[in-house]
């Protein structure tokens, strides 16, 4: 009984040496996973009140359709050149404001009519996250099929004025096929 006593503060130590802290470079691993952890949940957090706030947009709109960069996801339109899926990708910085790839594709896999629409861009306001309409900028754009008609089309856009941190949304509206 007393060789048991006595080896019950061993066994004791024992799992509590295993259960000691870890090492600092464990720890610094641990945090670090933990910041990416936060970032990302950060980052998703945007991007569904993003997706939330356009599509709220889109539901609205009879006319067009809106897309938010930070929403990061397409939008489908009804136009009269057919229906069309609207993607805006590759926003980066220019010296006067914004670059953006914005790609057009049919809904239906058909090849794309020629087409003009018209693409505003602005901010929106912080407090309400509407779109502020009288600091926009607008301009008309005619996307011809070059070669042999497809069912997709990248189409640069140059958006002055706006800084890719500023620029809260892109609208494309009155989309009308090209005789």
């Amino acid at each position: 009984m007393k060789k048991g006593l006595f080896l019950l503060p061993l066994l004791t130590a024992a799992l509590l040496n295993g259960c000691a802290a870890p090492s600092p470079a464990k720890n610094q691993a641990l945090h670090s996973e933990v910041q990416q952890l936060n970032q990302q949940v950060n980052q998703l957090t945007r991007q569904a009140s993003a997706l939330e706030q356009q599509n709220q947009l889109n539901s609205h709109s009879s006319q067009g359709a809106w897309l938010l960069p930070a929403a990061n996801t397409r939008v489908e339109l009804k136009s009269q050149a057919g229906p069309l899926m609207l993607t805006l990708t590759r926003i980066e910085p220019e010296a006067s404001g914004t670059r953006a790839l914005l790609t057009l594709r049919s809904a239906d896999d058909r090849p794309l009519q020629n087409l003009r629409m018209q693409v505003e861009w602005g901010e929106l306001d912080s407090a309400t996250g509407k779109p502020l309409s009288a600091s926009a900028l607008s301009q008309t754009i005619e996307v011809r099929n070059t070669l042999l008609p497809k069912a997709g089309q990248p189409v640069p856009l140059r958006l002055s004025g706006l800084s890719p941190q500023q620029l809260g949304y892109v609208r494309v509206h009155n989309i009308e096929p090209l005789n």
